[in-house]
């Protein structure tokens, strides 16, 4: 049986200066929906998708809510990282915070990639050491805005 497409459940319903927010959950996914006016309960809606650089990602979420609400399954997300993208980001976030806390490339390469794994001599020269640079550079960028990238791939203008 469909979900009502508004459950105004505590908690799942605010007010933005934009707009009303809502999270619905339908099955084990949350949807994000925004309006305009205050949701009312038992009215129907229709999706507004300006035709703008975001438009594919808007149409396949509308898409997705609109199964979810007619009860089939909604598919998988838009863009899913990789679980190889996954584990760098892991571990250039732990990098950016053991560098932050003031951490030695040397000290971070020994608790992403073991003690044994970095050498005693030659640590300047290592690729472990550029691996670790690289992470923490790659950190830094996630801080400074790169992280919007993970939500419009293949996006060259953030």
């Amino acid at each position: 049986m469909p979900q009502p497409l508004l459950d105004f459940a505590a908690g799942q319903v605010r007010r933005a200066v934009d707009g009303w927010h809502a999270v619905l959950r339908i099955g084990a996914i949350d949807h994000r929906v925004w309006s305009k006016e205050p949701p009312v309960l038992g009215a129907s809606y229709a999706a507004e998708l300006p035709f703008d650089g975001d438009f594919d990602a808007r149409a396949y979420a509308a898409r997705r809510l609109w199964r979810a609400i007619s009860g089939r399954a909604p598919g998988p997300g838009f863009h899913q990282l990789s679980k190889q993208r996954r584990e760098r980001l892991r571990a250039a976030i732990r990098a950016l915070d053991a560098h932050g806390a003031g951490a030695s490339y040397r000290v971070i390469a020994e608790v992403l990639f073991g003690k044994k794994r970095v050498p005693d001599r030659a640590w300047k020269t290592h690729d472990l050491r550029n691996r670790t640079i690289r992470l923490v550079q790659a950190g830094l960028a996630l801080m400074r805005g790169g992280y919007r990238k993970l939500l419009r791939p293949g996006r060259k203008d953030e």
